[in-house]
């Protein structure tokens, strides 16, 4: 994943910052506690392709 990418890229809903988490290989929204999928190195920032955080994982 390019660290110049995640500098610009933001939550499609709420517009806030993302982390990288690169063992589950998504990007984390905490304010929307929703975690987008990076697939072959192209993050999938749709919102209907987000899975929900789990309590354990926020």
């Amino acid at each position: 994943m390019d660290y110049r990418l995640l500098e610009i890229l933001v939550c499609p809903n709420c517009k806030g910052a993302l982390d990288y988490r690169k063992a589950a290989m998504e990007l984390v929204c905490p304010a929307c506690k929703l975690a987008f999928p990076v697939r072959d190195d192209i993050p999938v920032m749709l919102e209907e392709s987000a899975r929900k955080l789990g309590a354990e994982e926020r």
